[in-house]
């Protein structure tokens, strides 16, 4: 089982990463907060301080065009952010 789907890298969670040292991740509707804490210490080698999690529902949305209404759906997903340890961090832009 994939823990952590992928990483959110967002304006709102920059500004959290350079102040408080936290990372946003997707995650698997069905992890725990203890599997997250494993999974990202054992993925990027850092220490975790503390889990929190939210769960997002799937909104419907709709637009109008030249061809008429076109409706579709946004998927449900849950959201983790992580709080690391002070002088850890993980850097997503190099493979290294």
């Amino acid at each position: 089982m994939d823990v952590i789907l992928k990483p959110i890298v967002t304006e709102k969670i920059t500004e959290q990463t350079d102040l408080f040292n936290r990372y946003a991740f997707a995650v698997s509707k069905s992890a725990n907060k203890f599997d997250i804490k494993k999974s990202v210490e054992v993925l990027y080698g850092v220490t975790v301080k503390s889990v929190r999690t939210m769960n997002y529902y799937g909104k419907t949305k709709s637009r109008f065009t030249k061809g008429g209404v076109v409706r579709g759906k946004r998927s449900a997903f849950k959201k983790a952010i992580i709080e690391l340890i002070k002088g850890d961090s993980i850097d997503f832009y190099n493979n290294a």
